[in-house]
């Protein structure tokens, strides 16, 4: 078997569903990343991804993210802000339509140290450039992760600078 087998030949079903994940930031301004289990029933086995999971029956997307952070690395997190929600339309293929909803969570140095791997295979706190650099990371996460590190660059949004012309904000 080799290292991406159960991603590339896994023959397990996979199931959608609306999920929350979190964008931990530590003070230094390094991320938070879980490399995944290497199991045929999951998502990307064996990638780097953000911390989170599904949002189950009864849950809304910050008490899944409070339980997942919970459970996968012993967090309880007091703050947690939308950065991003992506929709998914699967109903072309016959499917249901899902969110995955990534959530900025600062995390403090002292509490990263405290924090225990309870899901997963391993973490890494990185620098953003590095943790995009990553040969095998969650496209979606990745996806996510790039906009949050490059949030400054988003032109128009609430992250950008004030656009100058002729000496008046634009």
């Amino acid at each position: 078997m080799t290292e991406l087998d159960n991603f590339l030949n896994a023959q397990t079903p996979l199931t959608t569903s609306d999920a929350a994940a979190a964008l931990l930031v530590l003070e230094d301004e390094r991320y938070l990343l879980q490399l995944r289990d290497d199991l045929p029933r999951i998502w990307y086995p064996g990638h780097w991804g953000l911390f989170g999971g599904s949002v189950d029956p009864g849950e809304d997307a910050v008490e899944a993210l409070r339980r997942e952070l919970r459970e996968e690395l012993g967090l309880e997190i007091s703050q947690a802000q939308l950065f991003v929600q992506f929709e998914f339309d699967l109903t072309p293929i016959g499917l249901k339509r899902y969110f995955r909803a990534y959530y900025e969570v600062p995390v403090a140095l002292a509490t990263f140290e405290r924090l225990v791997l309870g899901e997963g295979a391993d973490m890494k706190a990185l620098p953003g450039e590095e943790a995009l650099a990553l040969p095998r990371l969650s496209p979606y996460d990745a996806f996510a992760l790039f906009l949050h590190h490059h949030r400054l660059r988003l032109s128009g949004s609430v992250y950008a600078p004030p656009r100058i012309f002729s000496g008046l904000p634009v």
